[in-house]
């Protein structure tokens, strides 16, 4: 019996489709073979322990492995589900959820920042300092939002009262003391990375809605994203899945096993650990390529808008003045074709927007043996050799 011509053609059209499906899968697989190649001689030398990395374009995931191990001792394997903290990678999440309020109408970047927190008013700048001897003077105009989400405030990297740790102060406290600390410079006139400055925008989260800052970031972003393992206090299970931290071992030679020093322990403490909004999160791979994915698409995902295209062009071009020679915008380092960041043990993503790919990699040293802090860019070679356009 002769088949109807239409059915014919859909038939035709569903085996192509399966076909163009099997070869970009095996595209793919090859491509990911080729980026843990080269890779893997850095582990082999033991200048990395091990890696997750992640190659997506505005859609999908196009590569996601794991290379080296998460735990050398127990030479237990890195795994594309590894946890790590991601340190300061927290910062354009927490200027994401902000510009939510701008988007809103309920923040303005302009305004100062002592319109949503009081006890900034007053605040001072050093005009001169001797020695012990300090001399200031009220500053040219108060600190603004857009100041403290382009590192252009003034503000230090962190207060006093937040040494050695950085967690271990409720939020408010720890902006409070940011408030009393005199600026170190006019606004506007310098660039200086502050972890003060992302706190206390996280901190205006919490007083302009009334909730906690990590539950505003799970209700509008970690839930409706996707990003499963975003959270700031790992529970048992996501503990056993972070990756240990290693720093180079003694002469410089090989590795040795480090804990995150900035970091209170144990991890999953809710009484003595706080949320930092600056870096305090920890994540997987795919958390975050999920939350560059919807900053690649102008602020929307899967048919879901979470920013406006005005918000994420803010976030993504240079907030910072021309004269400065830091590229900065909001939460995110900006420069050429491509906005993303690092962080303090050695993890890095970011988008190209030339390449239309978001590049995510995962370790966690505390510096590096030998030429072990060449992997990533043997990593962003290989994987923009594969799948640049």
């Amino acid at each position: 019996m002769k088949m109807p011509q239409r059915i014919l053609s859909l038939s035709i059209a569903l085996t192509l489709v399966v076909c163009s499906q099997a070869a970009l899968l095996a595209q793919s697989a090859d491509a990911t073979k080729s980026i843990d190649a080269a890779v893997q001689p850095y582990v082999d030398r033991q200048e990395l322990a091990g890696a997750v990395m992640l190659v997506a374009d505005q859609e999908k995931t196009l590569s996601l492995s794991a290379v080296g191990f998460a735990d050398i001792a127990s030479q237990t394997p890195m795994k594309d589900d590894s946890i790590f903290w991601i340190a300061s990678q927290s910062k354009p999440i927490t200027a994401a959820a902000l510009m939510m309020l701008v988007d809103e109408g309920k923040v303005k970047v302009d305004d100062p920042v002592e319109k949503y927190l009081p006890e900034f008013q007053g605040q001072m700048v050093v005009a001169e300092k001797d020695g012990e001897h300090v001399l200031l003077k009220k500053p040219v105009h108060p600190i603004t939002v857009k100041n403290i989400l382009s590192h252009t405030s003034g503000l230090p990297f962190a207060s006093r009262i937040e040494q050695p740790t950085l967690d271990r102060l409720p939020l408010a406290d720890r902006v409070r003391s940011y408030a009393m600390t005199p600026l170190e410079f006019e606004p506007d006139s310098k660039y200086q990375y502050s972890n003060a400055g992302i706190n206390t925008a996280g901190r205006i989260i919490e007083v302009v809605t009334g909730k906690s800052f990590e539950a505003f970031l799970d209700e509008r972003l970690f839930q409706p994203l996707g990003m499963t393992d975003a959270t700031f206090w790992p529970s048992e299970e996501q503990v056993a899945r972070i990756a240990k931290s290693y720093k180079p071992g003694p002469g410089g030679s090989g590795l040795e096993e480090t804990t995150i020093s900035q970091l209170h322990y144990p991890l999953s403490d809710k009484a003595e650990r706080y949320p930092m909004p600056a870096g305090g999160l920890f994540a997987k791979a795919s958390d975050i390529a999920r939350f560059y994915q919807m900053l690649a698409n102008e602020g929307e995902l899967d048919g879901k808008r979470y920013l406006s295209k005005e918000a994420v062009a803010m976030m993504t071009s240079r907030q910072t003045p021309e004269e400065l020679p830091t590229g900065y915008g909001f939460g995110l380092s900006v420069g050429g074709d491509q906005f993303g960041h690092g962080g303090a043990y050695s993890t890095n993503s970011y988008y190209n927007k030339k390449q239309g790919l978001v590049f995510v990699w995962l370790v966690q040293h505390a510096g590096f043996p030998g030429k072990g802090g060449d992997a990533q860019g043997a990593f962003r070679n290989e994987a923009s050799k594969q799948f640049s356009k």
